[in-house]
């Protein structure tokens, strides 16, 4: 379970060492992030809720390199993310984080099938239809691969969104508020879906949301505010 001290022998895939996050204003420094430790286990669903300005998406963007402490430390899969190079923290990201966002983030110029198939063009992969069929497949989306985002619905879109991050088979999934923009019926089919990710692929997926909804869906529970970890509960 996510917490601030190792519980075991076995390093855990997230390392969060008292980190704190400023970022520089015109007038004074603002602290988004206040000395936050945690750990998050391989194969782990762990949610972090709390209102807009707790510091959620600021510690999602450290967990995926995206963003660097002021101090402290945050490893992943046992690597330091502030000691890479740029093409060492390219290769990290590609490699082994990934990316869901609320918003999406389609290419519309792109069919669905060449958006799930785009992270492994980039990565230089040979054939990367196959993979992008298989990942659909896993979705429940094996019959729309030829359609454009536009002729979706926004639960559909979601869904491609979750395909094209796991295409590359990363060791974490990092979603920032993925159900933000969908009613309730449907943002609960998208938590049940990654919750069956979860637990049959053994994906580790840390989730950022307002939505005290997600806790049945999840492993563990963390309540931000103000830049603190106000608790950490299994629901």
């Amino acid at each position: 379970m996510a917490q601030g001290i190792p519980r075991n022998h076995t390093p855990p895939l997230l390392l969060i060492e008292e980190v704190t996050k400023e970022y520089a204003t015109d007038s004074e420094a603002v602290r988004a992030l206040n000395g936050v430790s945690l750990q998050i286990e391989q194969g782990e669903f762990v949610a972090l809720v709390g209102r807009s300005g707790c510091g959620k998406s600021t510690l999602l963007n450290l967990a995926g390199a995206m963003d660097f402490p002021t101090s402290g430390h945050v490893l992943l899969d046992g690597v330091a993310t502030d000691q890479l190079s740029e093409v060492q923290l390219t290769e990290l990201r590609r490699e082994k984080v990934g990316f869901i966002f609320q918003s999406f983030q389609l290419l519309h110029t792109l069919s669905v099938v060449e958006n799930v198939e785009l992270p492994l063009l980039l990565a230089g992969r040979a054939d990367p239809r196959p993979m992008a069929l298989e990942r659909l497949a896993s979705v429940e989306l094996s019959d729309l691969g030829h359609r454009m985002p536009h002729q979706l619905s926004g639960g559909q879109m979601q869904r491609v969104a979750i395909a094209r991050a796991l295409v590359h088979s990363p060791r974490i999934l990092l979603a920032d508020e993925p159900t933000g923009n969908l009613d309730t019926a449907t943002g609960n089919s998208i938590l049940e879906l990654l919750r069956k990710i979860c637990t049959e692929q053994k994906m580790t997926i840390l989730m950022a949301t307002h939505s005290v909804e997600s806790a049945p869906f999840v492993d563990t529970v963390i309540r931000m505010r103000d830049g603190h970890i106000e608790e950490i509960r299994r629901p």
